[in-house]
C-alpha cells in the first residue's frame, strides 16, 4: 500500500489529514466499553487452550519456534505489543504468533531482534491481524513481512459491523468475551507479568476463527473481492507518511500568533525529542505539549523566570535544555523564522468551497450524497467506499475532460482500489457533467 490517504480505510472526520487510522480495541471511535445489545450470554475467554506459553528469549528457542510454525497448517495469527506512552518510538516489545498444529508462541523481539527463523517458518502463509496498520511497521523492523494477509478489523468494517474492535468482533461472531485491561500497560517491562502474557496470548487465540467467520460473511455479501484488494494493498503498507514540520502538531499551537514564538516551539520540540530518544521514553513524559507552548509564550531567559509559574513546574527540574532552546529561537534572523502556517497542499476544507468554488461545491455535494446512498444500501462505512480526501482532491481539480475513464485514471493515481473506482467513477463523472 502506498502512503497517502487514498490507500487506507480512512476515519470519518471530514478534515482527515491522511494519517492511517488507529483501529483496535482502545482506539478513539471504537467504544469497546459501550453496552452491547441484549443477546445470548458470552463465554469469557480467560486462558489459552495450551496454557500461557513461555516467552522466547534466545536463538535456540527462536529456531524451535520457526520450525514449529513451519510444521503447522493454515493461516498464521499475529499480534504485537508496543509501549506507546512509555517508550520512544513504536517498536514491538512482544510478538504473539499462533498457527494450527504449532500452538501459540510469545517472542521477545528485544532479546531476539532478528526473527528470520520465524519468517522462514511462516513462508508465504496468510497472515491474520486485527488493525494491521498498527502492527505491520514494527513487525517489519524485526524481519516479518507478509506475502498475504487478512485484516479482521478491516473485514469487519466492510461487512458493516457497527463496532470493529477485536473484543467486539469476537463477541459478535464467536460469542466469547476478551478482557482488555492490559492494553495500555508498559510492555517494555521485564520480566513481563504472567497476567499480561496471558492477555497477550489470548489476542491471537481465536483470531483465525474470527477470520473464517468474517470471510464467510464477506462472501455472502458479495464483498470478497473488495476485501481481497484491500488486503493486497496492506501487504505494501510501510507506515504513515513522514510529516512536514511534525512539531506543528504540538497541542495548543492555536495560541501562537508570532513567528518568533513559533520558532521557540520548534526549538523546544526538537530539544524534547532529543532527550526522549536519549532516555528511551515518550516525549510527553519528558515535557508535556502544554508546557512547550507555555514556555514559548513566556520566553524565559533565566531559570529564576520559571519560579512561581505552576504550569512550568516540570520544566524547572531541568531548565537548561529549555532555556537553551529558547535562546536559539531568539537569535534566529527574522528572514529565517518559520512561517506561521504552511502553504496548503490540497483542497481547502469543504466549508470554504461554496464561497470559493460554488460549482466544485455542487459537484462535491452531489457526489457525497450518492456515495453515501451506496454505502447505506450496501452496509459499508462511506469512508471505505472512498476516502473524503480523495473525493475532495478529484473534484477540486477534475481533469480537463472529466469523462468516466479520465476520472478512473485520476482515482487510481490517487491510490483508490479498482473496486472503489468501479463504484465511484461513474458518480463523480456524472456530477462533473451536471455542474460545469
Amino acid at each position: 500500500m502506498s502512503n497517502d490517504s487514498a490507500t487506507l480505510p480512512s476515519s470519518p472526520e471530514e478534515e482527515s489529514d491522511g494519517a492511517p487510522p488507529t483501529g483496535g480495541d482502545d482506539a478513539p471511535g471504537t467504544p469497546e466499553d459501550a453496552a452491547l445489545p441484549e443477546g445470548p450470554p458470552l463465554t469469557p475467554l480467560v486462558m489459552p487452550a495450551e496454557g500461557v506459553p513461555e516467552v522466547v528469549v534466545d536463538e535456540h528457542r527462536l529456531v524451535e519456534a520457526g520450525r514449529a510454525i513451519a510444521a503447522g497448517t493454515g493461516p498464521v495469527a499475529l499480534d504485537a505489543e508496543r509501549a506507546s506512552g512509555h517508550r520512544y518510538g513504536q517498536r514491538a516489545y512482544l510478538i504473539q504468533i499462533r498457527r494450527a498444529g504449532s500452538g501459540s508462541w510469545l517472542i521477545d523481539p528485544i532479546a531476539c531482534p532478528d526473527l528470520t527463523p520465524v519468517a522462514e517458518g511462516i513462508g508465504d502463509a496468510e497472515w491474520v491481524l486485527h488493525a494491521a496498520t498498527q502492527d505491520l511497521p514494527c513487525l517489519a523492523e524485526v524481519g516479518l513481512k507478509p506475502h498475504r494477509l487478512f485484516d479482521t478489523e478491516l473485514g469487519a468494517r466492510l461487512v458493516g459491523l457497527p463496532r470493529v474492535g477485536l473484543g467486539a468482533a469476537v463477541e459478535h461472531y464467536l460469542g466469547l468475551s476478551l478482557a482488555k485491561e492490559h492494553s495500555a500497560v508498559d510492555w517494555s517491562t521485564r520480566p513481563l507479568p504472567e497476567p499480561w502474557l496471558r492477555y497477550a496470548a489470548l489476542d491471537v487465540e481465536v483470531l483465525v476463527e474470527l477470520r473464517d467467520a468474517i470471510a464467510g460473511e464477506l462472501e455472502s455479501q458479495g464483498k470478497s473481492e473488495w476485501a481481497r484488494q484491500e488486503f493486497e494493498a496492506l501487504t505494501h503498507f510501510t507506515g504513515p507518511p513522514a510529516r512536514i514540520d511534525p512539531w506543528r502538531r504540538t497541542s495548543g499551537m492555536h495560541k501562537i500568533r508570532k513567528r518568533r514564538t513559533i520558532a521557540a516551539v520548534r526549538e523546544l520540540w526538537f530539544a524534547r525529542d532529543r532527550l526522549a530518544q536519549q532516555r528511551d521514553t515518550s516525549p510527553g513524559r519528558v515535557l508535556p505539549d502544554a508546557v512547550i507552548v507555555q514556555l514559548a509564550l513566556a520566553a524565559p531567559v533565566e531559570a529564576t523566570d520559571l519560579d512561581g509559574v505552576r504550569e512550568l513546574r516540570s520544566a524547572r527540574r531541568n531548565p537548561r535544555p529549555w532555556l537553551e532552546a529558547i535562546r536559539r529561537a531568539m537569535t534566529i534572523p527574522e528572514a529565517d523564522l518559520p512561517p506561521l502556517t504552511l502553504p496548503a497542499t490540497g483542497p481547502p476544507p469543504q466549508r470554504a468551497w461554496a464561497d470559493r468554488e460554488p460549482v466544485a461545491a455542487a459537484r462535491l455535494t452531489q457526489s457525497r450524497e450518492q456515495i453515501a446512498e451506496f454505502a447505506t444500501e450496501h452496509d459499508v462505512p462511506v469512508e471505505n467506499v472512498l476516502t473524503p480526501d480523495v473525493l475532495r482532491r478529484v473534484l477540486w481539480h477534475p481533469p480537463a475532460d472529466p469523462s468516466e475513464e479520465a476520472i478512473r485514471l485520476v482515482l487510481l493515481d490517487l491510490g483508490a482500489r479498482p473496486w472503489q473506482v468501479d463504484i465511484t467513477a461513474p458518480i463523480i463523472a456524472a456530477a462533473c457533467a451536471e455542474h460545469v
